[in-house]
């Protein structure tokens, strides 16, 4: 997972507005449509490694699931949080920019320029 990937939903602005960016300097990464496809919970283990960040910061909160699965209880482990990520990958922040090893959350969408 150490390749240039972005974990993309076609659908979301600040996405398409990544994608852009990194294209717009020749970077053309893998992309993972994640709602499709979704990462297993070693790969979102992989990426919270990348960026950093508690599980949490990089979960969706607005989406439905956040409330109906009581994610916002703090008693939750990193690891309940990522299987909630894994089974409704709805709630996983969009874009995640991976490369180099490296991660970052696309939001605004320049920050996936960071990691260049």
């Amino acid at each position: 997972m150490n390749d240039t990937v972005l974990y993309h939903n076609p659908r979301c602005s600040k996405s398409r507005g990544a994608l852009e960016l990194l294209r717009e300097r020749g970077i053309e990464p893998r992309i993972v449509a994640y709602l499709d496809t979704p990462p297993s919970v070693d790969e979102l283990t992989r990426l919270q490694a990348m960026l950093g960040l508690p599980p949490r910061a990089w979960m969706r909160k607005g989406e439905p699931e956040y409330a109906e699965l009581g994610l916002d209880d703090d008693s939750l482990t990193d690891a309940q949080l990522i299987a909630a990520m894994a089974a409704h990958p709805r709630l996983i922040e969009r874009p995640i920019f991976v490369h180099r090893g490296r991660a970052v959350v696309g939001r605004p969408p320049e920050r996936v320029l960071e990691l260049l």
